[in-house]
């Protein structure tokens, strides 16, 4: 029963932590700190509340897989029946771990339609962040490592 407390703290410890994980514009990874990025002016067209999935790694039905695996074996003292209510505790944590790590890491976010001073046309998916943009906003889109954010327009 012990393994089964500290399994299960150690998969909610995992889905905390990859809940961490956002696509922000108030939030800068390491690796595009002090790395120049493309800037180029535009105006909202406009922005709708969307959901980003959450992500199937894996590690979430891995992670449930073994608590489920570790609980339903201790749940017989028959070998015969161990192994078969182990089988069965795998199966079933799996599918848990694995549903449990996908709305863990669901965001809402928005979706918001740029034109640059050019005329072309950009839709751009980033986490809600501490701005609210307006269609007619002037903003920035900064563009570094292939990604993009959206921010206000510095005046």
């Amino acid at each position: 029963m012990k393994k089964c407390i500290q399994s299960g703290f150690l998969i909610s410890l995992f889905l905390v932590l990859s809940a961490c994980s956002t696509s922000s514009p108030d939030v800068v990874s390491r690796q595009d700190a002090q790395v120049a990025s493309q800037v180029q002016d535009a105006v909202v067209v406009s922005v709708r509340a969307v959901t980003v999935d959450g992500s199937q790694s894996g590690m979430g039905g891995a992670a449930g897989g073994v608590v489920g695996a570790i609980a339903g074996s201790s749940g017989s003292s028959v070998h015969r029946e161990q192994t078969g209510l182990g089988v069965l505790g795998a199966l079933a944590g799996a599918i848990a771990g694995n549903a449990i790590e996908r709305m863990a890491t669901k965001e809402e976010a928005v979706e918001i339609i740029v034109q640059l001073r050019n005329g072309e046309r950009r839709a751009i998916v980033q986490a809600k962040g501490n701005e609210t943009l307006a269609p007619g906003d002037p903003v920035i889109m900064v563009t570094s490592s292939g990604k993009v954010r959206v921010s206000r327009a510095p005046r």
